[in-house]
């Protein structure tokens, strides 16, 4: 008896064409197709008879037993939009060119009527940029700041002085991406860095090769870090597994001020991540803020938790921001994710009891006083608005300038904060970075951005064309003409150009390449993910090789000036 062999049927394939795209083959082809198949298995094929439309449209005829069984698999060759998933057009970047959805906003301004790559945001910053009128409220706050801290800005700006020219840097410094930056009080050389695994890095960019690594002081992201003020070789550090350190930089070792976590973990809904960290000298407190909405206060003398935990935010919100007024310390601004920055009077610190609320239409990542007076305000916020206030003892209801940029990501990426320059007398020059990249002859890059937040106008563009990752963390030296960057996982340092320079000597930059070595030594430093493995740096001139940071690293005095 001859075996019998099971049935199959196979699912139908319908191709559906764009009308601009070949014609379908021809009927007596797809006969001798059908012929050649009923040959060769012997299994009765079920035909169905398919009439291209103009349009790209199919018309099936089928029978109703037919139309039982398996629907026919679909392969389309029209073009489908990524973002609104229509089809007849594309979307997203193509190469170094981003093609705007003309089913959505603008991706810059986020309105609508135009694209991104016409957006007159784009093709000047300072556009519609109109300063609100200062209504005095003339109570004994304004009187101060008329009478003492408004006389010593300066009215005429002094010309700035931009750190446009890469000098050296760190290619792969840490194993994953940086989060935060911190100069040496006193140290010129020394930047302090911190990653999303938890390690702490201190880098001598002067010497490139003297750096170290600490990798066991915390498990989880490093989100912020500030100096002991009485103390410049010690570091308070923040994280997001709930835990306050001391590092002492010349050994390494860490001592835990406060855990949030002592039982570990008991699930997300218990879970406490510590994010805003700041120090008020004055009181001798480090403050801190978790995922919940609360703040800390921490005794610095004798490294004891002071008080009980209050409320500043909505409940069950991210404290991502804290800063303390420079010249009056009971000042304090906070900004989170439920799209609010708060002011707050430190001698009455009460939930509920802020003095200024100040609202945003998204999340808002930093807020910071300007720093020398501390009477100017500079929120950066997810809408792609860089907001300032003019004076904090005037009207706050809206703030003095809105300013459109572009630091709205959908990536994994350390979130954009926009920094006060330290030293600009004027308190109006700005740096941040930029996510939406620009076309330089071919290359997707992504500079970063000097503003002058008086009027909103664009004063420089950072960048290198070895450098296409995205710099959402970057760093002002507080004495010399400096810029430190964050990109991915690799530091860079950042120095204006000299005039009486070489022109052959401009190409020559110090850079270590970190981590493991790379087959392809030729391809430029990129990568997708701001985690990416295939971190790869060229450059002309010399480039040294290294080994991994942390590892056989020397270890020098970091007390004392430069």
């Amino acid at each position: 008896m001859p075996p019998q062999t099971r049935r199959m049927s196979f699912p139908n394939v319908v191709i559906e064409r764009d009308t601009d795209s070949e014609e379908s083959s021809t009927d007596e082809e797809q006969e001798e197709e059908e012929e050649e198949e009923e040959e060769d298995d012997g299994v009765e094929a079920e035909v169905e008879e398919v009439e291209e439309i103009e349009n790209g449209e199919t018309v099936e005829d089928a029978s109703p037993a037919k139309k039982k069984e398996k629907t026919p698999i679909t392969i389309s060759l029209k073009k489908i939009c990524k973002v609104c998933k229509r089809t007849g057009h594309e979307a997203g970047f193509k190469g170094a060119t981003y093609i705007d959805c003309p089913m959505k906003p603008c991706f810059l301004c986020k309105m609508p009527g135009h694209t991104t790559m016409t957006c007159p945001h784009r093709i000047a910053t300072e556009h519609g940029v109109i300063p609100a009128p200062y209504r005095s409220i003339h109570n004994s706050l304004d009187y101060v700041f008329e009478r003492q801290i408004k006389p010593s800005i300066t009215k005429i700006k002094p010309a700035f002085v931009i750190p446009d020219q890469l000098n050296c840097g760190v290619v792969r410094y840490h194993s994953r991406r940086v989060t935060c930056l911190e100069f040496h009080p006193t140290n010129n050389n020394i930047l302090l860095s911190g990653d999303k695994k938890g390690q702490l890095g201190v880098w001598d960019y002067v010497k490139v090769h003297e750096k170290i690594v600490y990798g066991n002081i915390h498990t989880c992201i490093l989100n912020n870090m500030k100096f002991n003020p009485t103390n410049d070789g010690t570091v308070y550090a923040a994280s997001s597994d709930g835990t306050i350190s001391c590092t002492d930089l010349e050994t390494g070792i860490s001592l835990s001020l406060m855990n949030l976590n002592p039982n570990g973990w008991q699930g997300p809904s218990r879970w406490r991540m510590l994010y805003g960290l700041d120090v008020n000298s004055e009181k001798g407190l480090v403050l801190v803020a978790d995922n919940f909405g609360f703040l800390y206060l921490v005794d610095m003398r004798s490294n004891n938790k002071v008080g009980e935990a209050t409320l500043i935010h909505k409940k069950g919100s991210k404290v991502v921001g804290l800063h303390c007024n420079p010249v009056q310390p009971d000042l304090l601004l906070t900004c989170g994710n439920d799209h609010f920055a708060r002011l707050w009077d430190m001698r009455r610190l009460q939930a509920g009891c802020s003095l200024y609320t100040l609202k945003h239409r998204r999340v808002v990542n930093s807020a910071y006083f300007s720093p020398q007076s501390g009477s100017k305000i500079l929120t950066t916020s997810q809408d792609n608005r860089l907001r300032v206030w003019d004076s904090i003892f005037g009207n706050m209801d809206s703030p003095s300038r809105e300013i459109v940029h572009s630091h709205d990501f959908n990536r994994h990426l350390t979130p954009f904060r926009a920094e006060w320059d330290p030293k600009d007398p004027s308190e109006s020059l700005a740096v941040i970075g930029r996510y939406i990249s620009e076309n330089y002859n071919g290359a997707a890059l992504h500079p970063i951005d000097f503003i002058d937040t008086s009027t909103g106008q664009l004063i420089a563009e950072v960048m290198d064309t070895n450098i296409t990752t995205i710099s959402p963390v970057n760093k002002l030296h507080p004495r010399d003409d400096i810029l430190a960057s964050g990109s991915s996982r690799s530091l860079f340092i950042w120095k204006p150009k000299e005039k009486s320079e070489i022109p052959q000597q401009k190409d020559e930059k110090k850079i270590v390449i970190c981590g493991r070595a790379e087959k392809k030594p030729n391809k430029k430093f990129k990568g997708e993910s701001d985690d990416s493995d295939n971190d790869i740096f060229t450059i002309k001139g010399k480039t040294s090789m290294s080994g991994k940071a942390g590892k056989n690293s020397s270890r020098r005095s970091l007390k004392g000036k430069h």
